[in-house]
């Protein structure tokens, strides 16, 4: 006879942390309740869902690239002006009630919460299976909340469901740091070994360790390099492996690459509950649709910044992955623009102003800027594409390993030039950080690492293009203010 157990009140206990959307039960109905190893396994898959709404409208995507010095958003005469959004994230002038910084907090509590009711749900383990289901959730938990305190610092720290407060207060950064650490590592040796890219396994969990500890002095004010090297060098032990191709971790059925580790599943028949996969729409031209033989017309939008895409030396591969100058339809014809009085169609790395109205050319408004394709857009690409989106790779991993071992007065070349090797550049000797932080640009564009990776150099809050030099209480975003207005607590200091 199945326990019913009364937990209702639950969600709307913890609606002081998250908007969620569910359904409410006044008792778990049967059919959610494990009786045996397939039902129990079967409450660890919704947790994984918020991750699909990292990228477009979640707001984690925007907040990592948009703020940093790699691509811009420009307002286009009347096009993506969007009440400043995009201004606001780019000259960090945000406040608690802009949208892609409200949106993440919704997400990211999503996930942790819905972690927290398997971790309840779940029987007692009593194997293996069920062992490694419970290290699962606690592992997937914890990513959630690294990207809580990386992106707003101190926050509610819940790890509990049926007697989760209603009205919780926060907790300190570093405190919840520890936690994290702790727990990761107490779990990691019930994760599988081999698992798919989609499931948390030992690999994602080392990742996530890498992250962790390579930001600790950002979090907690306490460097720990060591343990960053160490936890890299877990994942390098496991048998990863560079692409020979910079971009092959990027293209459509990128499902089966040696490189990638822990990805979010995208499909172009994804439901609509589902996030997308549209960055592809925000970047290219309206007329870009002609190159790829799309079904739709991009927005023409997002754009790399001149002095970043410059970086790039001419014979680096992963420069391919930019669309720059003349454009040319999938059957090799110059395309024009009619909106530009029919101006052939030249992609200008020179973007001449964040706000182009209309005293700028028409060519100026609707061409500025090197469109980003990285990802690949296939032949008859839809609005949403089927690539995957890799959280961790091994080339991050290769450079985080460089990183610490620089940081800790070592020399980190062999692994740097892994990747310029790959990039089809020479060897470079004596890397110091601030090569490395150029490094790390060129390979880690558009994945949404920049943010992190400014701000653990100190240069976050620099001048950069239309952009002044900002203030260190930049370095995390606000609580949004709906949060706010739910739990007044998260107005107060942590305890």
């Amino acid at each position: 006879m199945k326990n019913i157990l009364y937990i209702g009140f639950i969600i709307l206990i913890l609606a002081s942390c998250t908007k969620l959307d569910e359904e409410l039960y006044s008792e778990i109905p049967e059919d959610r309740f494990p009786e045996n190893a397939d039902q129990a396994a079967a409450l660890t898959v919704p947790p994984y869902a918020p991750s699909t709404q990292l990228l477009d409208n979640g707001g984690w995507w925007f907040a990592q690239e948009v703020t940093s010095d790699e691509m811009t958003a420009p307002t286009r005469h009347t096009d993506w002006d969007d009440g400043g959004k995009w201004r606001v994230l780019h000259q960090h002038t945000w406040n608690n009630e802009t949208e892609a910084i409200n949106n993440m907090w919704s997400h990211y509590y999503d996930g942790a919460i819905l972690c927290n009711e398997a971790l309840f749900l779940l029987p007692p383990p009593t194997s293996e299976e069920a062992l490694s289901s419970i290290a699962k959730m606690k592992v997937l938990r914890a990513f959630y909340y690294y990207l809580l305190i990386d992106n707003y610092g101190d926050v509610p720290y819940i790890t509990s469901f049926a007697d989760a407060p209603s009205e919780p207060f926060k907790t300190k950064r570093e405190d919840i740091f520890d936690s994290l650490v702790q727990s990761i590592e107490a779990n990691v040796k019930f994760l599988p070994s081999s698992t798919s890219k989609y499931d948390v396994g030992k690999a994602m969990a080392f990742s996530l360790l890498a992250k962790l500890y390579l930001n600790a002095e950002v979090y907690t004010g306490t460097p720990q390099w060591a343990k960053a090297e160490a936890a890299c060098d877990s994942v390098i032990e496991m048998g990863y492996s560079l692409e020979s191709d910079p971009l092959a971790p990027f293209i459509t059925a990128n499902d089966g690459s040696t490189e990638n580790i822990f990805t979010i599943a995208f499909d172009e028949n994804d439901a609509d509950d589902r996030g997308e996969f549209n960055l592809h729409m925000r970047t290219l031209h309206y007329n870009s649709n002609l190159t790829f033989d799309m079904t739709v017309g991009p927005w023409n939008g997002f754009a790399a910044m001149e002095e970043y895409f410059y970086t790039y030396d001419d014979i680096d591969k992963r420069r391919e992955g930019f669309l720059v100058g003349q454009q040319y339809t999938y059957d090799g014809t110059e395309i024009v623009d009619d909106g530009a009085d029919g101006a052939k169609l030249i992609f200008d790395p020179h973007i001449p102003a964040l706000q182009m109205d209309a005293t700028y050319t028409s060519v100026e408004i609707r061409m500025s800027g090197v469109r980003v394709a990285k990802f690949e857009i296939a032949i008859g690409a839809r609005q949403r594409l089927s690539n995957d989106f890799p959280l961790f790779r091994y080339g991050d991993i290769l450079l985080m390993k460089a990183e610490a071992q620089i940081r800790q007065g070592g020399n980190g070349d062999e692994y740097v030039n892994m990747i310029r090797n790959r990039a089809g550049l020479n060897n470079w000797s004596g890397v110091d950080l601030p090569r490395l932080l150029e490094e790390r640009g060129r390979e880690m564009f558009w994945e949404a690492k920049r943010r992190q990776d400014l701000i653990r150099f100190g240069e976050f809050n620099k001048s950069w293009w239309e952009k002044s030099a900002s203030s260190a209480d930049r370095n995390i975003f606000p609580i949004p203010q709906w949060a706010i207005d739910s739990n007044p607590n998260l107005a107060l200091d942590p305890l």
